[in-house]
């Protein structure tokens, strides 16, 4: 459960404790510093009021007060509209557009291959390792000029690809050292406390 400094209306979070999109929703809440209980499901047992809640019956699902909210990325431009402090996407429209253009990209391109890592035949798998590798090698230059993937400050762009990054050792993906500028800007994300604190147990034993 989050326990933050300043109180706000307690919302409720029903997170996969390896859920990536769940996670990022984790990641926004501590960013938010809001009082928040995070309910762990069981990915093969999940609760009858989650599917009362959800009818896809899945996580992340958030509950504030009367509103029941799921899809990882209508959740976290909730929260980031709920609570305004810190600002977690851009103010003008053209920059939101692209943050919003990045975030699906994210999902489509890499989040989509991450069942096939998992459970797929072994060429299958070391395809879509290849595929996650090169994309994110492609995008390493970018923090050699700037710290986050919008510029200069945090957003919803970093929560989402933190996940991932995280879990890159857990998938067998490998940078090579030209990534180098990626692979600091991924200790960058997971030496905030707000990813920190967002962590299961089982996603710190991603990387014990």
């Amino acid at each position: 459960m989050a326990s933050p400094s300043n109180r706000k209306p307690i919302m409720t979070l029903y997170s996969g404790p390896t859920c990536v999109l769940s996670h990022t929703c984790r990641i926004v809440l501590f960013e938010k510093d809001v009082e928040c209980q995070i309910r762990d499901i069981d990915p093969k047992a999940h609760p009858e009021e989650l599917a009362e809640l959800n009818p896809y019956n899945e996580t992340p699902t958030l509950v504030d007060r009367d509103l029941a909210l799921y899809n990882y990325s209508i959740i976290n431009e909730y929260l980031d509209e709920r609570l305004p402090h810190p600002p977690l996407m851009p103010v003008d429209p053209v920059s939101r557009g692209r943050a919003r253009l990045m975030i699906m990209r994210l999902e489509r391109d890499w989040f989509s291959l991450i069942d096939t890592i998992a459970n797929a035949d072994k060429k299958s798998a070391d395809r879509a390792r290849r595929t996650v590798r090169d994309g994110l090698i492609s995008i390493s230059p970018i923090f050699d000029e700037q710290p986050y993937l919008l510029g200069e400050e945090f957003s919803l762009v970093d929560s989402t690809i933190a996940p991932l990054l995280w879990r890159l050792p857990h998938y067998r993906i490998e940078l090579p050292r030209q990534a180098k500028p990626l692979t600091d800007y991924a200790e960058r994300l997971f030496a905030r406390d707000s990813f920190t604190a967002s962590l299961s147990e089982a996603e710190q034993a991603m990387r014990a």
